[in-house]
């Protein structure tokens, strides 16, 4: 299927691995104009990464989403690039494991910064562009645990509900100008993340990694995790002309795991 992306420019934010960087790589396969942050330097090694699996260089800016202005400067040295931004893929690394007696007011409000503020910044800066042009697409990558929360995740477990009730309010305001709003929401992936998360898992029950996996995956309908490859195809078809009347919407990345009806 062509996704229509040949020339479309793909903001993809904290894409210097894991999910960011799957989003990127197949954006970029299926011919966007990329360009990808982080707060590391690892960013340009990425961009030549991506480079020499696609054959596009991405414009890599680091950038600390924590930080309004870096967010504002990352945007504008998209648009002076390359004239413009068609797609916004919100992505921030997650907050850090933990139950709520464990945390102090100031991990959320560092956690409500990553999370919660940066995709909130990022709209600010993005949409009166696209507004402008008449034509969009916001892509936020959050969680499973919108629909199915997850213990020892408090932190993780309630800002990217806020982000959901973020996405689907836009989704009203802008689908009459032409911007679609979508979210994806990943189950087990494996990333660099849920390797942190299972060794978290493992150190507080006692366990080994290899039997928290087994743990995950017997309870996912296909009996594995997802792949980041998986992720990348799929992410890059919803932020894409190709899902042109899927808006407002919620998508599963999970094998199945979630089991309710809606």
């Amino acid at each position: 299927m062509d996704l229509e992306l040949t020339g479309k420019t793909a903001l993809v934010t904290a894409s210097s691995r894991g999910l960011g960087k799957a989003a990127a790589l197949a954006l970029a396969e299926e011919g966007a104009h990329v360009v990808i942050s982080s707060r590391s330097e690892e960013i340009h090694k990425t961009a030549r990464k991506i480079q020499s699996e696609t054959g596009q260089l991405p414009l890599s800016i680091r950038a600390d989403l924590t930080q309004p202005g870096e967010i504002d400067s990352l945007v504008q040295q998209t648009i002076q690039k390359h004239k413009g931004i068609d797609i916004l893929i919100i992505n921030a690394g997650g907050p850090p494991p933990g139950n709520f007696l464990d945390l102090s007011p100031e991990d959320w409000r560092a956690a409500i910064d990553l999370t919660l503020m940066s995709a909130i910044h990022l709209c600010y800066a993005v949409i009166p562009h696209m507004k402008e042009a008449g034509s969009g697409s916001i892509v936020t990558s959050q969680s499973f645990t919108v629909k199915q929360p997850l213990d020892n995740l408090v932190l993780s477990n309630a800002l990217r509900m806020a982000v959901i009730g973020l996405m689907k309010s836009l989704a009203n305001e802008l689908g009459p100008h032409g911007i679609r709003v979508n979210s994806i929401n990943p189950a087990w992936t494996e990333t660099e993340r849920v390797t942190q998360l299972l060794q978290h898992r493992a150190s507080v029950g006692n366990t080994s990694i290899e039997e928290e996996t087994a743990r995950i995956t017997d309870d996912i309908p296909l009996g594995r995790m997802g792949t980041t490859e998986e992720f990348g195809k799929t992410i890059a078809w919803l932020a894409s002309p190709a899902a042109s009347f899927i808006h407002g919407h919620a998508l599963l990345f999970d094998g199945g795991e979630v089991r309710t009806a809606l």
